[in-house]
């Protein structure tokens, strides 16, 4: 099969595509052939060598993927060969191929481009949404609320009862509106203009840049147990802020089968800014860095 792989750390340069053998499903694993893979944030950080979790050299990459199942480990039971599915790639999701272990059925109105760019940004936010305990008549604030989590995490708040406000650039303030909050411009002055939407503050506040925001949203929340962060590890242990982290916290892959809902009832939609042949990996890979992307990007795979 196709894949794209990388022998070396660095920049978007060192990803190239090469021929693999097909991987074979382990117990528990279903294997599909891939129409979709999304590009995450996280893409590029363990390419470039910044996150590294200790995997030798050659690394496939991309987590966020979609398609149809063609071949299934012993033990599985809850789909079957030709199931429309997407989830977390188990072996690189930018690939011809792929195996699973977490994944759901496609709900009916979705095309896998569109599927491929739900599962780390679905599952994120509702791990950060779950242990800042946003609920019916919580006012949240989001830093960074345009981006792909961002986003996600504006509508799935809105959809549990909360209220939203949501900070992000000037030309994305109608763009957080459709989400259903209520926009704000990031930057000098922001902690008076959230306050100007709520002057005694807000409930919680989620943090997804990490761009050093940390002792304001603390002031906003009223403590930094009512705020979590997405990427500032190093803000995250000078102020005593939760570092959110799927790895340590536990994933919440049960948002999979729950977002499916709320996309037919029209409750959430996730758009693709961008889409690219897996030929082109590392141009998405470059827009990803420049962290301008609104929704997802995602790569279009045929075998």
């Amino acid at each position: 099969m196709k894949s794209a792989q990388f022998s070396t750390f660095g920049g978007p340069e060192v990803l190239e595509i090469v021929d693999l053998p097909d991987p074979q499903p382990a117990p528990g694993q279903i294997r599909i052939v891939v129409h979709a893979a999304g590009v995450s944030a996280t893409d590029p950080k363990i390419r470039s060598g910044a996150l590294n979790f200790g995997r030798p050299l050659p690394q496939t990459t991309g987590i966020d993927v979609a398609g149809v199942v063609d071949n299934i480990g012993e033990g599985v039971t809850d789909v079957v060969i030709g199931d429309r599915v997407f989830g977390i790639s188990d072996t690189g999701a930018a690939a011809e191929l792929a195996l699973m272990t977490f994944y759901a059925i496609i709900p009916a109105s979705l095309g896998f481009i569109d599927a491929a760019a739900l599962p780390v940004a679905l599952e994120t936010a509702t791990r950060a949404l779950d242990q800042l305990r946003v609920t019916t008549g919580s006012t949240l604030f989001i830093n960074g609320a345009s981006g792909g989590i961002g986003s996600t995490a504006v509508q799935l708040a809105v959809a549990r009862g909360a209220r939203v406000i949501g900070a992000a650039s000037a030309a994305n303030q109608n763009y957080l509106t459709l989400l259903g909050a209520e926009p704000i411009i990031y930057g000098d002055g922001m902690t008076e203009r959230v306050l100007a939407f709520a002057p005694d503050g807000v409930d919680a506040a989620l943090d997804v840049p990490g761009n050093g925001v940390l002792a304001k949203l603390i002031d906003l929340a009223g403590g930094p147990d009512n705020v979590i962060t997405l990427a500032d590890f190093a803000g995250a242990k000078e102020y005593g802020v939760h570092f959110s982290n799927g790895f340590a916290d536990g994933p919440a892959f049960h948002a999979f089968n729950e977002v499916g809902a709320l996309i037919e009832a029209g409750q959430f939609w996730l758009p693709v800014d961008k889409t690219f042949p897996l030929s082109e990996i590392a141009q998405a890979h470059r827009i990803s860095e420049t962290g301008r992307v609104r929704g997802r990007l995602v790569l279009t795979i045929t075998r």
